[in-house]
């Protein structure tokens, strides 16, 4: 009686070409879209496509104007000193403030604030530290000024900070935004700014001129 080959190589074969078959049934579409499928898998594992598109923020010299529909914002310096009387933030022991001076123009056909919702305020921001306590015109100390259209003003926003936070020499980031005008259409009316979405940084060094008692008005040396 003669042996009889092993089975297994002719099963395997038919195992194979059951496969192959099967694979020329499959729409050709299904491995586009499993391809895309992997293709936003491995993309959402590295971030996503929105952030691997986006490109990095400008980076500004202190002095130089950001401009948007809303306003024109130079940001001139920033200054430690003991106390700053009229500028509506008033230190408490231990504290000191910090002061950044702003010169602004108002670009929109309506008046806008200098500080609250929708304000120029809401168009910068400093790293590490919360939302002003106060913003004040320069020239007649008026807190929480209203800023007409198309007429130019310097401002000082002002912190409250611990004596020991920052020293002369430190450097603050500043955080430039542009805002979106919004128009209601349904239960309320009027028209506003929002959405803060970053635009650009800057670089500040700070100077600490103590009491104040020998600040010049636009020193910045």
């Amino acid at each position: 009686m003669s042996e009889q080959p092993p089975a297994t190589a002719p099963v395997r074969k038919r195992r194979f070409t059951w496969i192959r078959a099967a694979g020329d049934r499959v729409p050709t579409a299904w491995f586009a879209a499993i391809g895309t499928g992997a293709f936003l898998i491995a993309t959402a594992a590295f971030g996503g496509l929105a952030t691997a598109a986006q490109p990095p923020l400008a980076h500004l010299k202190p002095g130089t104007t950001h401009v948007d529909d809303m306003r024109s914002l130079t940001i001139e310096r920033a200054v430690l000193i003991d106390e700053l009387p009229g500028s509506g933030t008033t230190p408490e022991d231990g504290e000191r403030v910090l002061a950044i001076v702003v010169d602004v123009e108002n670009n929109w056909d309506q008046p806008i604030r200098a500080t609250g919702p929708g304000s120029v305020q809401e168009s910068f921001s400093v790293t590490g530290l919360d939302e002003p306590s106060s913003g004040a015109r320069m020239d007649d100390a008026t807190i929480g000024p209203t800023l007409q259209p198309g007429v130019p003003a310097q401002l000082v926003y002002t912190w409250a900070v611990d004596a020991d936070a920052y020293a002369a020499g430190d450097t603050v980031t500043v955080m430039l935004d542009d805002m979106t005008l919004y128009t209601a259409t349904f239960v309320s009316r009027g028209s506003g700014w929002q959405d803060p979405t970053p635009s650009a940084t800057m670089t500040l060094t700070v100077k600490d001129v103590g009491a104040g008692v020998d600040q010049e008005d636009g020193d910045d040396g």
